[in-house]
């Protein structure tokens, strides 16, 4: 289970959803321990995986955080690995992205302002570790 100062996972119902609560400013290291557990989990599973990104409390993340060789990986490798891509609280500029870029790449990407019907959408849930 990954747990930084900033992203915390998030245990679901569901072995193919990656869950994850952003707080604070995010770091090179949260990013680059993020996507470290991300490519191992994309050369893990056969088929797609979901994710949910959470931002709670979320106050940016800090220049060149999201610019490491893990996260670059991890980004590319999303494209083909990656089938939903849900996001909760989502800073308004990166909102209108996400909507736009699930237009334009194969990932089906949403925004939902509630975590509960970012959840009900995945047909999942948080549960205990």
């Amino acid at each position: 289970m990954l747990d930084t100062p900033s992203i915390t996972q998030v245990n679901t119902s569901r072995p193919d959803l990656y869950a994850f609560r952003i707080t604070r400013m995010v770091t090179q290291e949260d990013m680059e321990a993020m996507a470290a557990l991300m490519n191992d989990a994309f050369d893990a599973h056969e088929d797609k995986v979901d994710m949910l990104m959470i931002f709670d409390r979320y106050d940016g993340a800090e220049s060149g955080a999201t610019w490491s060789w893990e996260a670059l990986k991890s980004r590319y490798k999303s494209i083909t690995n990656v089938r939903r891509y849900v996001v909760v609280g989502a800073p308004d500029s990166a909102e209108q992205l996400i909507e736009a870029m699930g237009k334009v790449i194969p990932v089906e990407a949403e925004t939902h302002d509630t975590e509960i019907a970012a959840w009900r959408s995945l047909n999942a849930e948080a549960v205990a570790a």
